[in-house]
């Protein structure tokens, strides 16, 4: 499987997309930085970016349901 679930910016000239991804045999989530190649509108994976056994989906909810409470704890986040 190779889908984009999500895509968002970054900032101007980069975007996040999450997805899922097959590689070597082995199902990912793929949180990966993709930029605008210069002097065109095509846009193009990069290095910066996390790859996860989908089989870590828990830790990773987990992980960022902590991290939502700590930024609404110091009020960073509503």
């Amino acid at each position: 499987m190779d889908q984009t679930v999500t895509v968002f910016r970054k900032n101007k000239f980069q975007e996040i997309r999450v997805g899922v991804r097959e590689f070597k045999g082995n199902d990912l989530i793929d949180i990966r930085t993709w930029t605008m190649t210069q002097g065109s509108d095509e846009m193009v994976p990069t290095a910066k970016g996390v790859s996860l056994n989908i089989h870590l989906l828990p830790e990773l909810k987990k992980s960022l349901e902590e991290v939502e409470k700590v930024l609404k704890e110091n009020k960073m986040i509503s």
